[in-house]
Formats: C-alpha cells, sequence, structure tokens
C-alpha cells in the first residue's frame, strides 16, 4: 500500500459538520487521511475498499465508521477492463456515496463526555479501528443517511445525524477493519491481551503460529481465549493471521520478483494451492494476476 496522502477538509461555516454526496464515473480521492471522524455510505458502484493495512471489496450499501487519521480510499472496479481504477467507462458501475465528516469537538469540547451520549464516546474511540456495519443495522442506517442528504435545514440534519450515531453505538453488527488499532480504544486488561495476541501474530505470521501459545501468552484457555478475540476484533485470530500473511504476500508479489511459490512459503502458507485459493477470495484475482495489474500501474 502506498504512503497515505494528507487531505485538508474544506468547512462548512453554515453547518457543524460536513455532509457531502456524490455521483460521479469513479470516487478520485487517493489512498489518504483527514483529522476528521468519517461515516461513508457507499449507494453505488462496487470495486476495493482499503483502510489501514486492510483491502477489501465493497459494494452498494457498504457502511463504515474511519476514525481520526485512519487512512483510506475506495477504487470502483471496471468491468470491461477487469481491473480497479480511479477512471472508469463502465457507466453501470458509477461511484456514489454519501459522506459525513466531522471532528470529535464539532458539538462544543465536551459535548460528548455528558452521560447520555457515553455509547456514542465509546464508538467513535473504537471507530479507531474502522467500523463496517452490517445486517438490520446497516440497512436501517441507509434510510437515514440517506435522508439526511434530502434535508434542508441544518438542525433536522444535526439531530438526525446524531439518532444515526446512536443507532450505531448501540449496534452489535459490526466488525473491526483494522483490528490492530484496537489497543488504542480498549481498556487497560484488554489493551494487554489483544496487544499480546497481535505482537505474536505480527513477529511470526511467516512461521507456524498456533492457539495453545497465543492462548497461553494472554493467561486464557484456547477456548475462552478464541470467544474473546472474536468479541473484541469481530473476527477470529486465525483469520487475523491470514489477513497479515495475505497482505505481506501482496507487497512482495509488487515489491520483488520472487516467484509465486517462494513468496508464498515465505508469507507463512505451507501450500501452494491454499495460498492460491486464499489470495483469489481475498482479492478477487490470483497471485499472478494481481502483480500483473500492478506491472501496468493500474494498483
Amino acid at each position: 500500500m502506498l504512503k497515505p496522502a494528507f487531505e485538508a477538509i474544506q468547512s462548512n461555516n453554515s453547518s457543524s459538520f460536513l455532509l457531502r454526496t456524490f455521483q460521479q464515473e469513479a470516487f478520485r480521492a487517493p489512498y489518504h487521511f483527514h483529522p476528521e471522524y468519517e461515516l461513508t455510505l457507499i449507494t453505488g458502484g462496487n470495486g476495493k475498499r482499503y483502510t489501514g493495512n486492510r483491502m477489501e471489496n465493497f459494494s452498494s450499501g457498504d457502511l463504515v465508521l474511519l476514525g481520526a487519521n485512519l487512512p483510506h480510499c475506495w477504487k470502483i472496479a471496471d468491468c470491461n477492463k477487469d481491473k480497479f481504477s480511479t477512471k472508469i467507462s463502465n457507466v453501470s458501475n458509477r461511484a456514489g456515496a454519501i459522506v459525513i465528516q466531522f471532528t470529535s469537538d464539532f458539538l462544543g469540547k465536551d459535548f460528548f463526555k455528558r452521560p447520555e451520549l457515553k455509547t456514542i464516546s465509546k464508538l467513535l474511540r473504537f471507530s479507531e479501528t474502522g467500523l463496517q456495519f452490517t445486517g438490520k443495522t446497516s440497512a436501517k442506517a441507509e434510510k437515514k443517511v440517506k435522508s439526511l442528504a434530502s434535508k434542508k435545514d441544518n438542525f433536522e440534519k444535526m439531530i438526525g445525524f446524531l439518532q444515526v450515531l446512536q443507532q450505531l453505538a448501540l449496534s452489535k453488527e459490526y466488525r473491526l477493519l483494522c483490528p490492530q488499532n484496537i489497543s488504542r480504544s480498549a481498556n487497560q486488561e484488554e489493551q494487554y491481551r489483544i496487544h499480546q495476541a497481535l505482537s505474536y501474530i505480527k513477529e511470526n505470521f511467516r512461521n507456524k503460529i498456533t492457539l495453545e501459545k497465543a492462548a497461553k501468552m494472554t493467561n486464557l484457555s484456547i477456548n475462552a481465549f478464541c470467544k474473546y478475540y472474536k468479541k473484541i476484533t469481530r473476527q477470529t485470530f486465525m483469520e487475523t493471521v491470514i489477513e497479515y500473511r495475505l497482505n505481506y504476500a501482496a507487497q512482495q508479489l509488487v515489491q520483488t520478483e520472487l516467484p509465486v511459490a517462494s513468496i508464498c512459503f515465505d508469507s507463512g502458507f505451507g501450500d501452494i494451492s491454499h495460498f492460491n485459493k486464499t489470495f483469489k477470495s481475498k482479492m478477487q484475482e490470483s497471485p499472478l494476476q494481481y502483480r500483473k495489474r500492478f506491472v501496468k500501474g493500474d494498483i
């Protein structure tokens, strides 16, 4: 992944937060970051979403809340050319989004410290990991966000936006996009356990990793560790391990000329067939296709 560029968000003097609607050929913003929080609802198009060190598919209805300074971008798929780009000719896959950007003090320095807003305050802390909302929560929030975009009265927009944040804050239908950032948002005990588990992954993902050792490092039984880890990160321990391995493999494919088989084993995978299948499932293309797109300048 390229180094993220800083984006300066232009404030709107008529509103305490910025709400914009996009309907265009592609999402033109590069991989970037900004100090504002961002709630993005995709209303059209499909392609790849880049958040921190994670790359995933997205489609219409995708709803994510991104914390301050979390790098991100969206790239639309060009169905005619079978690639992902910032400029496309495929009209049927036009990009559409409603984006709400706001600061932590957009309603006053201590606004979210009030007891009535503790759930939203917690939501904003956890948004530093990047949150994707799913299920009924996403469907309901989608309707409300679209309604906000059509409102003319800024007071109604503000109240409606707070209601959206409260709905998201009360939901359990979400997943963390960048679990490695969880230590910023968790309490002291959670920080220690998650830090131990993630440190173990970061230092050893290219080698053999076991649940037994991870559980031992966090002073939990294997069963308790698995439940705890998934509760905090919204993904299994081994899903995180595979994610680290795939991200490393993707980097090696574009930064070196090593054979795919060498990259497979160097990334921690023990079987080339499993590597190819897992890579294609994640990236929607084979390792060789991924490398060829980079050579052509499409990544």
